[in-house]
């Protein structure tokens, strides 16, 4: 199997088999993020992909999961993704599940009955990440959507019976959005209803935009309580209708899981400890991306 450069995958994909079907990512422009900014967006010859699938299927015929790579997979044509889906179902006997990064933009330039198509063959989880629902901060952040976008985006993923993986950025209004970012990213969660929701917290990396634009005065990441402020508020005021809830990503300061609304209660309790020193944080020295 071949892959080109790092290949990145959400924490819950861990035991997934990964598919490399796209290089890079097709936007590429968002200030915060270095994942592929050493590659050029394409997608891989199909014989390629096709051939990665059999040598997976002979190798590890007890796949379950199988993640498509790389940033935004879903920008891939119906065609190309209906191939790659049969492939993956002869290859693969146990397969319960395919999934995907996506972007807004991914989902509102495929139809609905697109969508279905691919759902029925087999994808049916897409990790999609505003990271705000402030739109002041969208446009700071370069998304390339916006808060109705990303509405638009879910809704239409919600007609094709897939289910969204939604994944939200603390600290990435900087000290001056931090209100704004928290709260219309609680009332995103709620537009957007998905079955899954994380939280990531915004690590700075040299040579990204925003690393210049905090060199030179102009970004601000809050401090720990401001981030975990930012949280409280994310899971207090935002109503899905039944979601996962997880900040066990390495970035977190709270590793935190439940479900949410059934748990809010119980996550924003652990919050305020937090916030109030009765129980530990991460410390820096295992927080990572």
């Amino acid at each position: 199997m071949q892959y080109e450069g790092p290949l990145y995958r959400p924490p819950s994909e861990a035991r997934s088999f990964i598919l490399q079907a796209t290089i890079g990512c097709s936007h590429d422009l968002c200030t915060y993020c270095a994942m592929y900014r050493d590659k050029r967006f394409r997608v891989r010859e199909v014989g390629e992909v096709l051939a990665d699938i059999a040598e997976g299927g002979s190798l590890y015929p007890e796949v379950t999961k199988v993640f498509v790579a790389d940033g935004d997979a879903l920008a891939m044509g119906t065609s190309r993704w209906t191939e790659i889906l049969t492939a993956l179902r002869g290859a693969f006997p146990n397969l319960r599940r395919v999934s995907s990064y996506a972007t807004a933009q991914n989902l509102l330039e495929k139809s609905v009955a697109d969508l279905q198509e691919l759902r029925e063959l087999g994808l049916s989880l897409l990790y999609i990440g505003p990271e705000s629902g402030d739109d002041v901060t969208l446009r700071r952040i370069v998304k390339g959507a916006t808060f109705a976008h990303h509405v638009e985006a879910a809704l239409k993923a919600r007609a094709a019976d897939m289910k969204l993986s939604v994944i939200m950025l603390l600290g990435a209004g900087g000290v001056a959005r931090s209100k704004e970012h928290a709260q219309a990213s609680a009332r995103l969660i709620t537009e957007m209803d998905p079955a899954f929701l994380s939280a990531l917290t915004l690590t700075v990396l040299p040579g990204t935009p925003i690393h210049r634009l905090m060199e030179s005065g102009r970004f601000e990441l809050p401090d720990v309580s401001g981030l975990l402020g930012e949280l409280r508020t994310m899971v207090a005021e935002s109503a899905p209708t039944r979601a996962v809830f997880r900040t066990n990503h390495a970035s977190n300061y709270l590793p935190i899981e439940g479900r949410l609304p059934k748990d809010k209660e119980q996550i924003v309790g652990l919050i305020d400890d937090a916030l109030a020193g009765k129980i530990p944080i991460r410390p820096e020295y295992f927080r990572g991306l």
